[in-house]
């Protein structure tokens, strides 16, 4: 794959804040309707790659393509454009407290594509039913529901303008195991369903293994190990042998501070 035939491409993408490099020289390539999961531990720059890549953060150097088309440094009104092409499941759901489930669905159908509120509940409803949620569920609050439906409805939200791209923040975190699994099965079959291009980060091997076609591990600012998700166990890469396995013995040293 090139960097013109991937759907998303990051070449040499360096950020920093301050005296503290995050990424240091981020090459990565996402083909279409790819699933793709990027793994590392906490303050490696999964988010902060993710932010890149939105606009939310602008690079210090490298190169940000969609479709082949350079992001780096896009006006408002070509960046909003292409956010209207991603779909994006946030860490810890990151519903709107004051809306009814539906209007959390339809939120950019209403806010960004001016939907008439009555179709926008017509497919904030079809969205829900797509992630196991009845209709009685969109008439409730946030408030009132536990964290696994919450994520669904994120899920719902996620995929409710069809996007061809659409990112993943820690998707399973703060769930059961049982109900992370409901929740990776169900990030497979939307993503299958509209063809979509998927970019995941996450620390949740589980939800690595059940919803990447191929896994990407960041190490202190770069990609150290990317191939297909089968492939992992036998990478040969100590650094990702020692992540997957949970050890805390091996080539990633952890920062605990002596009482």
């Amino acid at each position: 794959m090139t960097a013109a035939s991937a759907k998303i491409a990051l070449s040499g993408v360096t950020k920093r804040f301050g005296t503290k490099h995050v990424l240091n020289g981020v090459d990565l390539q996402i083909g279409r309707a790819e699933s793709l999961v990027v793994i590392g531990g906490s303050g490696t720059g999964k988010s902060v790659m993710l932010k890149c890549i939105l606009g939310l953060l602008r690079p210090e150097a490298g190169s940000i393509t969609v479709d082949g088309r350079e992001t780096v440094g896009l006006g408002t009104r070509d960046r909003e454009a292409l956010l209207c092409r991603i779909g994006m499941l946030f860490q810890g759901a990151a519903l709107f407290d004051s809306l009814p489930v539906w209007q959390n669905v339809a939120f950019g159908l209403i806010q960004g594509r001016h939907m008439q509120r009555r179709q926008a509940r017509d497919v904030a409803m079809e969205k829900l039913a797509q992630v196991g949620l009845g209709p009685d569920v969109g008439q409730l609050f946030p408030a009132e529901l536990s964290g696994g439906m919450q994520k669904r409805v994120a899920l719902a939200r996620a995929i409710a303008t069809d996007p061809e791209i659409i990112f993943f923040d820690e998707p399973t975190t703060g769930l059961d195991p049982i109900m992370a699994d409901v929740i990776n099965e169900l990030i497979v079959k939307c993503v299958k369903t509209l063809g979509a291009t998927a970019l995941s980060i996450t620390h949740d091997m589980a939800s690595a293994r059940k919803i990447a076609d191929n896994i990407a591990m960041i190490y202190q600012g770069r990609i150290i190990w990317h191939g297909p998700a089968c492939d992992i166990d036998r990478c040969g890469e100590p650094h990702v042998d020692q992540f997957i396995n949970g050890r805390a013995d091996g080539p990633i040293r952890m920062q605990v501070r002596a009482a």
